[in-house]
């Protein structure tokens, strides 16, 4: 077992695993939801381990009681670290979502480059390395994850400890062409490096690491093991390697399966008997392509009149830094997009466009998972994407339809069975839309089916053995996956 091979479990993270909510003098806790939390709570119980991260409150909020009357009964210690106002302006709003959210996706004309924001992200980082030095010990294993907390190994040598860190990106590494144009390029490379193992979601992040070093460390070399990476640049050595995250594939198809979805489930197709329900759930962001695909349904309902009153987009939209100037423009667009297209189309009896902005729990959404025909899932770019696998789960009467960007990581995995488009091309997605209506029946089984089971043997837990394996014996656990972009090249 590799569990056998550290003491405790120490994950560290922008946020704690935990959602708090005061309620009159006393704070509430709940346990957070999601793949992550599923994944390494139960490893973290069983050998008493660590979750490190900001609890999401104010500094003047004391919330130590709370948090240990949670750790005590949960079997694993949330340590929180404190941000002031100032933190979370320069290291989380600043650099981190102004900075590096938009250049590792790609969008290096939205990045904020602000020196006073790079010193913040330092000073936070270091913050989290003195918290480690503080509670963790030379045999835990310190498992740090995302854009957020890239310097935290670095830091941690800094202040001499001998701890095995490992790192996990979940979201997209670009190439040289996009991250030589961050000014702090070689400190974010040499943090990265400063890790034991770096893990990326695909193929294509990892070798656009492996890159970047190239053009930067004028002594690099590197060697494939097997699935991994074996890197030498200067006086650092490290691993790297592509784990995609995934979902817990049987709580999903459990609840999915369960009388309470069921019956939600019954009275959604109630409302749309004779219609072809097309599903989108996204975080508001500008990485989700959300007017691009407004515009692919309006080109989809010009170009082919036949689905006039056959098809209708569900679209869900989840808040999202509300408070940022350019995401209230964005969620203006998106409103202005589906008035235009609503009042172009609309008949009695059908509205092309029902938009939802709120967020749901999880049973409504799971019903919608499955009173949906098609899934259209297409950021312009994203690490991995999680709802695609999450509606293909849900799906077990194996007859819906899931269009996927090419841009997506879960493209390298599920590029067989999918629909794959080009986001930026909405004629090509309203061809899409089209071909997944008309779909024969067994062709929709089939590729449900293969969407299911490849989605069913890498699952999250999947993901975290992989990790874990590479981290200690050297060796990751092999998970198909296509290079999408050379797959994609390929001329007839």
């Amino acid at each position: 077992m590799v569990q056998d091979e550290f003491n405790r479990l120490v994950v560290v993270s922008n946020r704690l695993p935990v959602a708090l909510k005061k309620k009159n003098d006393d704070w509430e806790v709940k346990p957070g939801s999601g793949g992550l939390v599923t994944a390494l709570a139960p490893v973290l119980s069983r050998n008493g381990g660590i979750w490190m991260g900001w609890p999401g409150t104010a500094e003047e909020e004391d919330v130590t009681g709370p948090l240990n009357d949670f750790s005590r009964e949960h079997g694993y210690w949330l340590h929180p670290v404190i941000l002031s106002r100032e933190d979370l302006h320069g290291y989380y709003y600043g650099f981190s979502n102004e900075v590096l959210w938009p250049l590792l996706h790609g969008f290096h004309n939205r990045c904020n480059f602000k020196l006073e924001y790079w010193e913040r992200y330092q000073k936070v980082n270091s913050m989290f390395a003195g918290e480690i030095a503080k509670v963790t010990e030379p045999e835990d294993y310190i498992w740090v994850h995302d854009y957020h907390l890239m310097l935290v190994a670095k830091e941690v040598a800094r202040n001499k400890l001998q701890r095995n860190c490992g790192f996990f990106l979940h979201i997209p590494f670009p190439g040289p062409e996009i991250f030589l144009k961050l000014p702090w390029r070689r400190e974010i490379l040499s943090g990265l490096l400063s890790y034991d193992l770096v893990g990326f979601q695909t193929i294509e992040s990892l070798n656009n690491f492996v890159s970047c070093l190239e053009y930067l460390c004028f002594d690099m070399d590197y060697s494939i093991d097997g699935t991994l990476v074996k890197i030498k640049c200067g006086d650092y050595n490290t691993k790297a390697g592509n784990f995609p995250i995934s979902i817990d594939f049987d709580e999903f198809a459990d609840k999915a399966s369960s009388q309470e979805v069921s019956q939600r489930t019954a009275k959604l197709n109630l409302l749309h008997p004779e219609q072809q329900i097309i599903l989108g759930v996204d975080r508001l962001d500008y990485t989700k392509g959300l007017p691009q695909r407004f515009e692919s349904l309006r080109q989809a309902l010009l170009n082919y009149p036949d689905l006039r009153g056959k098809i209708s987009l569900l679209q869900l939209v989840v808040p999202s830094r509300e408070e940022v100037h350019e995401y209230r423009l964005l969620k203006e667009e998106i409103e202005r997009l589906v008035g235009e297209i609503n009042g172009q189309f609309t008949e009695p009896g059908w509205i092309p466009i029902h938009y939802l902005y709120r967020s749901l729990p999880r049973e409504d959404l799971i019903s919608f998972y499955m009173a949906s025909d098609m899934a259209l899932v297409t950021p312009l770019c994203d690490g991995m994407n999680l709802v695609c696998k999450e509606y293909c789960v849900c799906n077990y009467h194996e007859n819906g339809v899931l269009i996927l960007s090419e841009f997506a990581g879960a493209a390298s995995q599920l590029y067989n069975d999918a629909i794959l488009v080009n986001p930026n091309c909405v004629y090509e997605v309203a061809e899409a839309i089209r071909r997944a209506f008309y779909i024969h029946k067994s062709e929709r089984q089939t590729r449900m089916q293969n969407l299911r089971k490849v989605l069913k043997e890498y699952d999250i837990h999947f993901w975290l053995d992989s990790f874990l394996q590479a981290a200690f014996y050297g060796k990751a656990k092999e998970c198909p996956q296509a290079e999408i972009y050379r797959y994609l090249s390929k001329i007839d």
